[in-house]
């Protein structure tokens, strides 16, 4: 969906620092901030993925912009002691402008991961994204690029997607999924999501081989993963959003491959507020994650 506007989002957006709960959530404003969080995470044996807040942009100079910012951020982690990676948004990259802009542009950001073997994700939008968002991927991990996507549990197509990526060498992030999508291609009651993450972890851990990353902060979610990882022994890891039940990431640590997604950029009030009020769930999510539940 697109971001929320506004006179909220506005004002959020001219203010010179971000207030505390905004900033739990998001490194900073700047490219500085963002490497910086990724070292200190680094100090605490948890990778950093990075993601410059930016999404639906209908001008194909935004888009450019945004592709070069990644190409200097990527630059800036080419160390071989650090574990960073970024992820991306398709409409961050053009897909609005037309999909053969988006690709054009990740082509361009992949091409910088893969100079110094670095990883591009990326994340899934609202539904109508999907498709082009998969074709894209597939292509580029078919063509030897070390690249991921997210996919959403939400989505009545996911199962089949995740079938259809069991042959791809991509890596997948199942998530449950932050969009307010309609009943006619989501689920859309909170129970039923949870049982089709279930289903989606199990059958990740039954049928792949590895490259599975598992996105979310549900103590029950994490059991299950851990219970199909004990009994498959398949690889995977945890990503947590930052900000979110920190002390159970840096608790994982010691057994598992832990990595935080981490965003910034000057955007973060659209982000903020697109993603604590789009949906009443993610408003108590946020919540719970101020409060540390």
């Amino acid at each position: 969906m697109r971001p929320t506007t506004g006179l909220f989002a506005g004002a959020l957006e001219r203010r010179a620092m971000l207030p505390p709960i905004a900033n739990r959530f998001v490194a900073g404003e700047t490219m500085a901030e963002a490497v910086d969080r990724a070292h200190r995470l680094q100090g605490r044996d948890v990778g950093a993925i990075l993601n410059l807040l930016g999404e639906h942009y209908d001008e194909p100079t935004d888009a450019a912009a945004d592709r070069d910012a990644y190409r200097r951020l990527l630059a800036d982690l080419d160390d071989p002691d650090l574990r960073a990676r970024v992820s991306v948004k398709p409409s961050q990259l053009g897909l609005d402008v037309g999909e053969d802009t988006f690709r054009e542009n990740a082509r361009l950001v992949i091409d910088a991961a893969a100079a110094q073997d670095g990883f591009v994700w990326f994340d899934m939008e609202d539904h109508r994204t999907t498709d082009a968002t998969l074709d894209a991927v597939e292509t580029f991990a078919e063509e030897g690029y070390d690249v991921g996507v997210c996919l959403q549990a939400n989505l009545r197509r996911t199962p089949a997607d995740l079938e259809r990526f069991a042959g791809v060498p991509a890596d997948v992030r199942l998530v449950k999924g932050a969009y307010d999508e309609p009943a006619r291609v989501a689920f859309t009651d909170a129970d039923r999501v949870n049982e089709a993450y279930r289903d989606l972890l199990t059958t990740a851990f039954d049928t792949y081989d590895g490259g599975i990353a598992v996105g979310s902060h549900d103590e029950a979610m994490i059991e299950h993963a851990l219970e199909r990882h004990e009994a498959t022994g398949t690889p995977f890891e945890f990503q947590f959003l930052a900000g979110v039940r920190e002390d159970r990431l840096f608790e994982l640590t010691g057994d598992y491959e832990c990595w935080q997604y981490v965003p910034y950029g000057d955007k973060w009030a659209s982000y903020f507020s697109r993603r604590v009020l789009e949906r009443k769930e993610n408003a108590l999510f946020a919540l719970r994650a101020v409060v540390g539940r």
